[in-house]
């Protein structure tokens, strides 16, 4: 159970005066620091002004357990003196950390209590306004960096890594299936294979031993 700050149990307690106000910090990976509120005024929380009248509000958020990575959704127009149309058509907020905190607007820093923290993962425009998805820290786990070990291959047709030239009579109007025998067969390509042929797959798993003569021990190639 979360243990709330006193002055923020104070200010959510039965019959208590309504002083609560959600504050969101967003950083660039370029560094700059912006504030945001849905209160009247600007309210200061860790050194950062957060400004009102922004149209920020919040939209649905999910938390899950375990290893889930959760989501959330902010939602606001674009203005000029906080988002920018131009800053988000540049990238500036691809992949911004956002973290959303609930506060008594009469003393942030000292009830503050942090809701949830992401990264944003896509913003999507409403008309003059945005929605911004925000992907919880665990689905960077989900991020795939350098190459996947797989059997297929995992090169585009005619790309760099590819290299088949698609401007031969040969290959106008060529698809590939990404298998190994078709690289070779079909564009006498295999140099630039890009797949792993040799891995086994989940077949390999049901395989037993059989008197056959196509068990050789050799290469498990076509």
């Amino acid at each position: 159970m979360r243990v709330l700050p006193p002055l923020l149990a104070a200010a959510t307690a039965p019959g208590a005066v309504g002083t609560l106000a959600t504050l969101w910090i967003l950083t660039r990976r370029d560094g700059t620091v912006l504030g945001f509120t849905d209160h009247d005024r600007p309210l200061t929380l860790h050194g950062v002004v957060c400004a009102p009248q922004t149209g920020l509000t919040p939209g649905a958020a999910k938390a899950e357990l375990g290893p889930g990575p959760g989501d959330a959704e902010v939602q606001g127009v674009l203005d000029a003196a906080a988002l920018t149309e131009a800053d988000i058509a540049a990238g500036l907020y691809d992949r911004a950390e956002i973290a959303a905190w609930r506060a008594d607007w009469t003393a942030p820093d000292a009830s503050a209590l942090e809701l949830w923290r992401g990264r944003i993962a896509a913003l999507e425009r409403t008309g003059s306004g945005y929605v911004a998805h925000v992907a919880g820290p665990l689905a960077a786990l989900g991020v795939v960096t350098g190459r996947t070990y797989q059997r297929a291959c995992d090169a585009v047709l005619g790309d760099a890594r590819c290299r088949v030239d698609l401007t031969l009579p040969a290959n106008a109007g060529a698809t590939c299936d990404k298998a190994w025998t078709t690289c070779r067969d079909r564009f006498a390509n295999l140099l630039n294979f890009r797949g792993f042929p040799d891995i086994p797959g989940d077949d390999f798993l049901a395989v037993y031993a059989s008197d056959s003569p196509a068990n050789t021990g050799g290469s498990r190639r076509a």
